[in-house]
Order: C-alpha cells, then sequence, then structure tokens
C-alpha cells in the first residue's frame, strides 16, 4: 500500500512562508508526502517581492512529467503560474491526469507585488478553470476573474462564486480574509448550493501564505480520501490554527508566515 502523497505546482518563494515551500510544508504537516513542480522562482521576504524569474516552460513540463510517471498523487494542487505559456504547458502536462486537482489563483502577493502577467489571465480561465476540481480565490481574485467588484456581502460572494462555476470549475471555495468583521467566513460554492464554514477573525499581521497553505491543506485532505466538504472543513480548521500560532514563530519585519507545524512544534 502507498503513502498518500499530492503534488504542487507553483512559484518557489525564498522566505518559506508561501509558494512551494509553504505547500510542501502543509502536506507534511499533515501527513502526506509532497512532491513539486516549480513554474518560478522568487526573490522574496516577509515585507515584498523583489524578483522574480519564470522557469521555462518545457522544464515545467518536464518536472510534471517526471512525478506523474513515477510518484502519481491522489491530489494536485496548482498556485502561481507566472505566465501564458506555462498557464498552457501545465494544462498539457495534467491531460492525462484524472485525479482532484485544487487551482489557486494566484496573481498578487500579499505585499501587492503581481505574481501573474496580465496576459496570463485568460489563459487560466481557458484553459485550467474548466480541469479545477475547486477554485480556491480570495475576494479580489474572484471579482478579477468575472470582471467585477469585489463581493460586499453574503449574496454577493455567493452569486460570484456561481459565476465562476459557469466558467467550468466544479467547486469554489470563496475565502472570507478580505471581508470585514469577527468572524472569518469561507464559503464552499457548488452546483448544489453554498456551505457558510465561520472561524473567529484572528487579530495578526502574520497571515503570509494563507492562501497557499489553504489550498494545499485541502489538496492533502483530498489525497487522504477525505470528501470535498470535509476536506475544506478540516482544512479551514488546521489553518486557523497556523494563523492563530503565527505571532509565537517571530519571523521575519514584515507579514510573517503562518505556523505551519503548530501541532508538532513545542
Amino acid at each position: 500500500m502507498r503513502h498518500a502523497s499530492a503534488l504542487t505546482i507553483a512559484g518557489s518563494d525564498s522566505g518559506g512562508g508561501a509558494g512551494i515551500q509553504a505547500d510542501l510544508k502543509t502536506f507534511s504537516a499533515l501527513g502526506v508526502f509532497g512532491t513539486s513542480a516549480i513554474t518560478a522562482i522568487t526573490a522574496q521576504n516577509t515585507r515584498g517581492v523583489f524578483a522574480v524569474e519564470a522557469i521555462s516552460p518545457a522544464t515545467v513540463s518536464a518536472q510534471i512529467a517526471a512525478v506523474l510517471d513515477d510518484i502519481p498523487p491522489q491530489a494536485i494542487k496548482i498556485g502561481m503560474l507566472a505566465s501564458a505559456e506555462i498557464v498552457a504547458a501545465v494544462a498539457e502536462a495534467l491531460a492525462g491526469y484524472d485525479g482532484p486537482v485544487v487551482l489557486d489563483p494566484v496573481m498578487v502577493a500579499k505585499s501587492g507585488d503581481a505574481l501573474l502577467a496580465q496576459e496570463a489571465e485568460a489563459a487560466l480561465i481557458e484553459r485550467l478553470l474548466p480541469r479545477a476540481d475547486v477554485l480556491t480565490p480570495n475576494l479580489p481574485e474572484a471579482a478579477r476573474l468575472i470582471g467585477t467588484a469585489p463581493a460586499r456581502d453574503a449574496s454577493e460572494v455567493e452569486a460570484q462564486g456561481h459565476a465562476l462555476l459557469a466558467l467550468g470549475t466544479q467547486a469554489v471555495v470563496m475565502k472570507g480574509g478580505h471581508a470585514e468583521g469577527p468572524t472569518c467566513t469561507d464559503r464552499l460554492v457548488t452546483a448544489g448550493g453554498c456551505t457558510a464554514m465561520d472561524q473567529p477573525r484572528i487579530g495578526t499581521s502574520n497571515t503570509h501564505g494563507t492562501g497557499c497553505t489553504l489550498s494545499s491543506a485541502i489538496a492533502a485532505e483530498l489525497a487522504k480520501g477525505a470528501g470535498l466538504e470535509q476536506a475544506v472543513r478540516r482544512a479551514q480548521s488546521w489553518l486557523h490554527g497556523a494563523i492563530r500560532a503565527a505571532d509565537g514563530l517571530g519571523i521575519g519585519g514584515g507579514h510573517g508566515p503562518v505556523h505551519h507545524f503548530h501541532e508538532a512544534w513545542t
């Protein structure tokens, strides 16, 4: 019997809090063997992104092919893709893969720096959204994908989630981190309806990598065999603990990372 594994296709964060590094930490923390295909190398820390260099589409494809050939994952998480050419390469590389795919539409870093070329957004919508089993946008990302203003209330969040379903994805987790109020509500939107999942909002600036971490946690739970709603609930609860413990890390002078190993480190 093989141990559950998951593949992350994303960019590298030299600061260790987001991207490939956050995904692999998440997989490990949740008991899943992690593999990776790096799409871009970023020079960044908790204060900002200072350089981005995309990996060649051929090398991205080769990484994915090597993993699928020898270590077939039970789930795949897709994050930063940088360019339209890389989006196309990933879509083609996954043509024969039939497991669950979690797509985190990474467009802008916590610092405000762009992580996806504008011309790549159309390619993402056309080539990868229809392949995604779960899409995990924050409210600004969701609005950008459908060309509207960010949702202001629960009804608009649900409506935008259904608009994203119409683009081809099977389910959408509308993340509530950018909303206001004492409660952070993520909403799982499917053809069957909308399920709200609440957690108390935590007052901290150490939230670098939350989006990457949530999507990779969902992928890890799916890899272990959880159903969709169960996977999202488990991932959200675990991430809440990682955010709650983030201040105890004391990493960097800007937006520090969440504590991926809050359940293991003393």
